[in-house]
């Protein structure tokens, strides 16, 4: 994997990197209609739909906070182009100081073709790389079968399952995989 500055018109938000068939890169403003369209996409959201960015003013805000991991943790989720097309995002992002979030999203035209497990094996390597004192964490809910099974591809456990508080749907579970044992803090922090 190459690491450098990504070297778009836009001024850069964080390093890009390059996977067997993706080219990776922290969010930039010309990436918000991209982004709109990904996040925007029911068929994206099938297992939480009330996660789906409705309105372009919340896609607007999420690559601010994308950018902010960037800058202060020097690594965040990146933009995945194939051939130049953005097909999703993902990567690895610091959350409460904690843990590394491992996110993955892919536009549903494209899954199925392990574009996913690519950006979070990128994202791992990077995360372990940059704070390997950090566990590395996926969180998800537990109808989400697709997820689980990526988490465990690239070397997560299952060690954690629970009512997920705050749910509007009072019947999800939350799994918490991780690369690690996850102390009382530690998982607290996820469960948040």
């Amino acid at each position: 994997m190459t690491w450098r500055a990504h070297d778009q018109d836009v001024a850069p938000a964080g390093p890009e990197a390059r996977t067997e068939r993706l080219t990776l890169h922290a969010p930039t403003p010309a990436d918000l209609a991209d982004l709109h369209a990904l996040y925007g996409d029911p068929r994206v959201w099938t297992h939480l739909p009330s996660g789906r960015f409705a309105d372009p003013e919340t896609t607007r805000a999420a690559p601010e906070t994308w950018q902010e991991d960037w800058r202060r943790d020097g690594l965040g989720a990146w933009v995945v182009r194939e051939d130049g097309r953005v097909v999703g995002h993902g990567g690895c992002a610091v959350r409460r100081g904690s843990f590394w979030n491992l996110g993955y999203r892919v536009a549903p035209e494209v899954q199925g073709r392990g574009l996913a497990t690519e950006v979070a094996r990128a994202g791992i390597e990077r995360a372990r790389e940059h704070r390997p004192e950090l566990p590395v964490v996926a969180y998800l809910l537990e109808h989400n079968l697709a997820s689980a099974a990526l988490a465990r591809r690239v070397g997560l456990t299952l060690r954690h399952r629970a009512p997920d508080v705050g749910n509007p749907d009072p019947d999800a579970v939350r799994l918490v995989f991780a690369d690690r044992e996850l102390d009382a803090s530690e998982l607290a922090a996820t469960l948040r």
